[in-house]
């Protein structure tokens, strides 16, 4: 078969037997895609046709255009991924990147947030959201459930009203793999979700409910065979745990501006996205004497060695107080 048709089934495999979230299929896509593009220009097309050297040499190339390390690491192993499933799949013994070799990615320190600050920026949503308006009740409530639960993103905005127990203070999430975990939070979490969902969500939904009456619409043709106007169904934002100003299921998107837009004022270098916040909470859960083990299960890490990053935040952490503090530092 050709790499391309390959490539697709590899793809649906992942999606449909794997269960992978969306953006890891994409980025597997994306890496295969151009391992594809280049196999065609030097005339390989055919799957059976890819080789150990062509693989090495798709690296090479890369390598020579600079690309970072990480990046060289996750193309390698979704060219093993796939060749290993071309094995398997086509019940041939020979896989070509068995023995396929990536520079390890340099692993960098996570950013955390102070403690100071954190609160300070919890508490600038909370002066916001005092007034009652509904997008600054699901900002407060978005902030506080991902410091204090951990989140990732995509599990944030995967939440539906029955995921949240008020009463016993905790979310129910579906994180990598499609593995569901029950994560805590705490009461300060809850006084936002409550204050949002008391106040804030119904006015997001009734904005759904009337762009559902009024617009968009999809063509539909009636029975005189001229186009009408046939309402997009709400049915998927109904069930939905936090809206966007549309009325609509709250996006990645929407997550990233708001968390980058609040960090874009806090002091410090690295990533200003929601993975800050999950950094932060894992960072400071830890710097209060919490147990490895008990973070890498609310994290949903499958590894431990994954959470133990955190350790090292920590050690540094501890390593700069020590020096600005110490009189023999």
């Amino acid at each position: 078969m050709r790499v391309i048709d390959d490539i697709d089934e590899f793809l649906r495999y992942l999606s449909a037997e794997r269960g992978y979230s969306a953006h890891t299929v994409r980025a597997y896509r994306t890496d295969l895609n151009q391992l594809a593009a280049f196999a065609g220009d030097r005339g390989v097309t055919a799957s059976a046709e890819l080789s150990l050297e062509l693989l090495r040499e798709w690296l090479w190339v890369a390598t020579q255009a600079g690309l970072a390390r990480a990046t060289l690491a996750r193309r390698s192993a979704s060219a093993r991924s796939f060749t290993a499933w071309l094995a398997r799949s086509h019940d041939d013994s020979t896989d070509p990147a068995a023995r396929l070799r990536s520079p390890k990615p340099g692993r960098t320190l996570p950013r955390v947030i102070a403690q100071t600050q954190m609160s300070e920026l919890l508490e600038l949503l909370a002066a916001r959201a005092a007034g009652g308006e509904a997008l600054a009740l699901r900002d407060l409530s978005i902030v506080e459930l991902l410091y204090a639960s951990a989140l990732r993103v995509s599990e944030l905005v995967g939440l539906d009203l029955a995921d949240v127990d008020l009463e016993r203070l905790t979310v129910r999430v579906t994180g990598k793999g499609a593995k569901e975990r029950v994560v805590p939070f705490g009461v300060p979490a809850k006084r936002a979700l409550v204050g949002y969902l008391r106040q804030g969500r119904n006015v997001l939904a009734a904005v759904s409910a009337d762009v559902v009456q009024t617009g968009p619409t999809t063509k539909a043709r009636s029975n005189a065979g001229a186009p009408a106007a046939a309402p997009i169904s709400n049915a998927l934002n109904a069930t939905a745990l936090f809206l966007g100003r549309r009325g609509q299921r709250l996006g990645v998107r929407g997550v990233y501006r708001l968390v980058a837009a609040l960090l874009a004022a806090v002091p410090g270098t690295g990533p200003a996205g929601p993975h800050a916040l999950r950094h932060t909470a894992a960072t400071h859960l830890l710097d209060g004497g919490a147990d490895l083990r008990a973070v890498q299960e609310l994290l949903g890490h499958v590894s431990l060695g994954t959470t133990q990053i955190y350790t090292h935040v920590s050690a540094e952490r501890l390593k700069a107080s020590y020096g600005l503090a110490h009189p023999r530092a």
